[in-house]
C-alpha cells in the first residue's frame, strides 16, 4: 500500500482485517513512526481501532522504504493524492513519481491497482512508465466517504475492477472475497470514468438541492417536504439532497474540474458538469449575500467592523478534514466583505495558525459569540445542537442565527432570544422578549 492518507490507510487496515499481510510506504518518516505506534492522526470512526488490531495480529507494518515495500508484494495498491493541478486536470505527479521508483523491483506477475481517482487512460499511462510486460495495471477506484470509510470498506455496496487482464482481476477480486458486495468487472478506462461519473452526479444532486432551497423560499414552500417528497420515489432517492452553504472535501470539486477538463481538452460539450460547478459558487454567494444584507452596515453589502460567529469548519461532521471545506469558502467571502471571524468547531480544539489570516479558532463555542452581529452554522456536527444558546447570546451583539445546515431547533433559540433562519425553510417565530 503505497500512501497513508484516507484511502490508503484505510485500504491497507481493512485488507489486513480480512487476513491479507499488509505493508503501508509513506515518504513522511514522522507519519511512518506514529503509525507504527498505532498513533492514527486522522479523526476516521473505527480506524485507529482497526490499525491497532492489525499492528497488533502481526498482519500490518509501516514502512518508509517504498522500494523496499513492493520487492516481495504481490499486489501492490497506489493510494496517491491526484489533487487539483493547473485548469482544473488531475495532477499526476506523485503516481507518475512512484511509478518511477517501483518500476525496477516490482517481483515477475505483480499486479498494480491504481486506487487513487484518476483521469481515464491513467491505467495504460502507468504501465507505459513502468514498461513491464510482466506487471499487470488494474484500476479499483475506492468509494469511500469520510466520517464512514471504515464502515464503507467493510460494507460495500460495489467493488469496480477495470482491466484487461481477468486473471488479474479475478486476483484483484479475491482480496474481497469475504465482502458480500456486487461485483463489477469492466475495462480500465471503464472504471477510471465510474469513479469520476458517481462524483460529479452527487455534486450535481447536492446544486440541485441548494437550487431547490432558493425556490422554497421565494414561495414559501419547506425544503425538507419537498426533499421527502422527491426522495420517496426510488427513481432519485433521498441521498445528497439536503441542502447546506455548498459541497467541498477532498473528492467532488478536484473531481468535477477534472472530468471538466478531460471533457474541454476532449472537444465534448458537457454543460450540465459546468453548470453544476458554477452553481455551487453562485450559491455561497448568494448565502454571503443574505447574511450582509440582514446585518450589514450601508447598502454596498459591507461588513466591515462586523463580527461573526462560524460554528463548523471542516466540510462534513464526523471529520477534522479542511480541504475544499464549503465552510472556509463561505467564510473567505465574509472576509472579502470585511467581516472578522471567530470559529468553534468540535474536531479543531486549538487554535489554527495555518488559518489565522482567515479567522481565528477557539475551543470554547460560547467565546466565539464574543460580539458577534450574527451566528453562522456552517458544518452539521450534531454537537451543536446542544449548545448553550441562552450563553451564547448574551455574548452578541445581534440575534441572528444563519443556520446553513437546518439543524438548530428554532424554538429552542427563539426562547434564547436569538431569531434562527434556515435555508429553504419557512421563517421562525420571533425570539422571546
Amino acid at each position: 500500500m503505497i500512501g497513508t492518507g484516507y484511502v490508503g490507510l484505510t485500504t491497507g487496515a481493512c485488507l489486513a482485517s480480512l487476513g491479507h499481510s499488509v505493508v503501508c510506504a509513506d515518504a513522511d518518516p514522522h507519519k511512518v513512526e506514529r503509525l507504527g505506534g498505532a498513533r492514527v492522526d486522522i479523526l476516521e470512526p473505527g480506524l485507529p481501532e482497526t490499525v491497532r488490531d492489525a499492528l497488533a495480529a502481526g498482519r500490518l507494518e509501516f514502512t518508509g522504504d517504498t522500494a523496499g515495500a513492493v520487492a516481495e508484494a504481490e499486489v501492490v495498491f497506489l493510494c496517491l493524492p491526484t489533487p487539483m493541478g493547473a485548469g482544473g486536470a488531475a495532477d499526476l505527479a506523485a503516481v507518475e513519481a512512484v511509478a518511477g521508483v517501483i518500476r525496477d523491483v516490482l517481483p515477475p506477475g505483480c499486479v498494480v491497482v491504481n486506487k487513487s481517482t484518476v483521469p481515464v487512460g491513467t491505467c495504460a499511462r502507468v504501465a507505459a512508465l513502468l514498461g513491464r510486460a510482466d506487471v499487470t495495471v488494474v484500476s479499483n477506484p475506492e468509494f469511500l466517504r469520510e466520517g464512514r470509510a471504515v464502515h464503507d470498506f467493510l460494507h460495500p455496496d460495489r467493488i469496480v475492477i477495470g482491466s484487461a487482464d481477468p486473471a488479474a482481476a479475478r486476483r484483484v477480486a479475491g482480496l474481497y472475497a469475504a465482502l458480500d458486495a456486487p461485483l463489477v468487472l469492466t475495462d480500465p478506462a471503464s472504471a477510471e470514468l465510474t469513479k469520476y461519473a458517481a462524483n460529479f452526479f452527487l455534486a450535481m444532486k447536492l446544486s440541485f438541492a441548494n437550487n431547490l432551497a432558493t425556490l422554497c423560499e421565494r414561495f414559501g414552500a419547506d425544503i425538507d417536504d419537498v426533499t421527502e417528497g422527491i426522495g420517496r420515489d426510488p427513481r432519485i432517492g433521498p441521498a445528497f439532497l439536503r441542502p447546506g452553504p455548498g459541497w467541498g472535501g477532498s473528492c467532488l470539486p478536484k473531481d468535477t474540474h477534472a472530468l471538466l477538463t478531460v471533457c474541454d481538452r476532449s472537444g465534448i460539450d458537457f454543460p450540465l458538469l459546468s453548470a453544476t460547478i458554477e452553481t455551487n459558487v453562485t450559491h455561497q454567494h448568494r448565502l454571503v449575500a443574505r447574511v450582509a444584507a440582514s446585518c450589514g452596515r450601508g447598502t454596498d453589502g459591507s461588513l466591515h467592523g462586523l463580527r461573526l460567529a462560524l460554528y463548523g469548519l471542516t466540510f462534513k461532521a464526523g471529520t477534522s478534514d479542511l480541504r475544499d471545506s464549503p465552510a472556509l469558502a463561505v467564510a473567505r467571502l465574509l472576509r472579502e466583505r470585511g467581516a472578522g471571524l471567530t470559529a468553534y468547531d468540535p474536531a479543531l480544539c486549538e487554535e489554527r495558525p495555518d488559518l489565522s489570516d482567515l479567522v481565528d479558532v477557539v475551543a470554547d463555542p460560547v467565546r466565539a459569540a464574543e460580539g458577534a452581529a450574527a451566528c453562522l452554522v456552517l458544518t452539521e456536527w450534531p454537537e451543536l445542537r446542544d449548545l448553550d444558546w441562552a450563553a451564547i447570546a448574551a455574548r452578541m451583539t445581534g440575534h441572528e442565527v444563519h443556520d446553513f445546515r437546518n439543524l438548530l431547533d428554532a424554538d429552542l433559540l427563539a426562547r434564547a432570544g436569538l431569531s434562527w433562519r434556515g435555508i429553504g425553510r419557512p421563517a421562525a417565530p420571533a425570539p422571546v422578549a
